[in-house]
């Protein structure tokens, strides 16, 4: 705790009458020979009157050298007149500890006088417990003792700041839920202690920790060919429930610190891909992270690191992909694309980029960069005479601020684009959370009362899409691209999408089918009655001085 320069408070009797009610006080002399004590110091620290005057300050200290230290910080302060405050453990006359928050004030010598030093404290040894506790309840995992996820993250990073060499074990339990469902409630209980047991048998000094009803992960020194052994120990011995053997199996993916990844959430994240790898070809085993996922994963941490940098650096540049109006014969719709290009990672698109902004909480920065490039475009349309929209992705996680719909007006009051000229996109995630939060779909239908549209993209490819034209404000669908990629060569695809557009144009909706690429395609959706579409076929993504009328 930083002193208070300058701060020296003379003792007025009527003011020190006072304190002493609530205080525990306590003065020294210059030599930090304690000279008085009031009865709340006495009350807490178990001294008495005959023994603690003349006592040295350092020994109502803890006697360890952090206890010292603080203790020789506060007298080193007040010797040069400066008032010291902060929180100490300090102990009793029997060596038991205490907590209290602490003033310490020099008093300035005057005539003959010498410096002397008085300690207003307040007892917080009951706080200071309770949030040990609770502390405690957050690390410890109730049933079965392990470490918490808190504690996990708290250990991870102290072993990195240690640079301590490690692997970072993810192990399931394979379909437990159907285990459990065979279990009473009791015998699901042991099922989980019983394996946490074999888990502490095995590994032993390791730290492990439960992540989930059925994950944990264990910190090791050791490699492969050992954490691989917790396989055949399992099978060694087996966990009984009511007498019966279980048919237990586990599934596991080992990342190695520093080898390949150097963050806990990096580290967490490479285990459960290497853990979904295993599960994906069968389970029953614990690998280490694949070459093609870590190849994946360390590309996506460069991204993720790299992305406050390049926002700062301007990096970022948003494109223009055309939408071709069927029935006017025209483009009336550029779908705005952010991209960054990055010396080391080259080009990194959309597809790539926005849910990593996503995870670290750059998509609103993101969002906003986007929505104002699009909206001076805009704006400069409208102005030179050319009604043409432009379409912004936009993410839950930014309507999720229950601000968005102010950011998104301000930004086209900045730039002076009608709001009629945008057009936001969202995903069928959205619409999913946005039916769930009201506060979400209010935001929206406030946005098209401004004249804003929104269009469901990626449609067809996620949940029962037709429950979010009912209740959400949608004008326009974005048959995705998945359909359009198969529609020449599966005859059921032809007839998804037909139902598709009719049904979507039957609510009065506008479809625009996305991912065309040749003139088969386009024809084809013509026929089928399709409004729009998007695609290499009608034009590339290009920035907007490529655009011409």
């Amino acid at each position: 705790m930083k002193p208070d320069h300058g701060l020296f408070v003379p003792e007025v009797p009527g003011i020190m009458k006072s304190l002493e009610q609530f205080y525990m006080v306590t003065r020294t002399d210059s030599e930090g020979s304690i000279t008085y004590t009031n009865k709340n110091f006495l009350n807490t620290s178990k001294w008495t009157p005959k023994r603690v005057i003349g006592t040295p300050l350092w020994q109502m200290f803890p006697d360890s050298e952090e206890g010292q230290s603080q203790a020789y910080l506060i007298w080193n302060s007040v010797t040069s007149g400066k008032t010291w405050f902060g929180t100490v453990e300090k102990v009793t006359r029997t060596g038991e500890p205490y907590f209290v928050n602490m003033i310490a004030i020099p008093i300035l010598p005057t005539g003959e006088e010498q410096l002397s030093v008085t300690f207003l404290e307040l007892d917080i040894t009951s706080d200071v417990q309770l949030r040990d506790q609770l502390q405690q309840i957050a690390f410890i995992d109730y049933e079965t003792g392990l470490m918490s996820r808190y504690k996990l993250e708290a250990t991870v990073n102290d072993f990195i700041k240690e640079a301590k060499s490690f692997s970072l074990v993810y192990i399931t339990i394979n379909h437990y839920y159907t285990l459990k469902d065979l279990q009473s409630s009791e015998s699901k209980t042991e099922l989980i202690k019983s394996f946490s047991n074999r888990l502490k048998r095995f590994f032993r000094d390791d730290p492990i920790a439960r992540v989930g009803v059925n994950e944990f992960i264990v910190l090791t020194s050791f490699g492969d060919w050992y954490v691989q052994g917790f396989l055949l120990f399992l099978e060694q011995h087996p966990i009984y429930i009511d007498n019966f053997a279980l048919p237990l199996s586990v599934s596991g993916g080992i990342v190695r610190y520093p080898e390949d990844q150097k963050t806990y959430n990096h580290l967490m994240k490479a285990a459960l891909t290497a853990t979904k790898d295993v599960v994906d070809n069968g389970g029953g085993k614990i690998a280490s992270l694949s070459a093609a996922s870590h190849k994946v994963l360390n590309r996506r941490a460069i991204i993720d690191q790299k992305m406050l940098t390049a926002l700062n650096l301007n990096n970022l540049q948003v494109v223009y992909q055309p939408q071709f109006d069927v029935t006017s014969g025209e483009v009336t719709v550029y779908e705005a694309l952010v991209r960054w290009k990055d010396d080391e990672l080259g080009y990194i698109m959309p597809d790539e980029l926005i849910p990593i902004a996503e995870e670290n909480g750059v998509i609103h920065e993101i969002g906003a960069f986007v929505l104002g490039e699009a909206a001076k475009l805009a704006a400069t349309w409208h102005k030179n005479g050319h009604p043409i929209g432009i379409s912004v992705n936009t993410s839950v996680r930014e309507f999720s601020n229950p601000q968005m719909k102010k950011k998104i007006m301000d930004i086209l009051q900045t730039t002076n684009c009608p709001a009629n000229c945008i057009q936001l996109e969202i995903t069928e995630k959205f619409a999913f959370q946005a039916e769930e939060e009201n506060s979400i779909a209010l935001q929206m239908k406030a946005l098209q009362d401004e004249g804003i549209e929104f269009a469901l993209d990626d449609f067809g490819t996620g949940y029962a899409s037709f429950r979010y034209m009912q209740h959400l404000p949608i004008t326009k669908v974005k048959i995705d691209k998945l359909f359009i990629h198969s529609l020449l060569t599966q005859p059921k695809t032809q007839k998804l999408v037909d139902g598709m557009i009719q049904f979507s144009k039957s609510m009065g909706l506008y479809v625009i089918a996305e991912g065309v690429e040749t003139k088969e395609q386009f024809e084809l959706l013509k026929t089928m009655g399709v409004n729009a579409i998007q695609g290499y076929y009608i034009g590339v993504p290009v920035t907007s001085d490529d655009i011409i009328y």
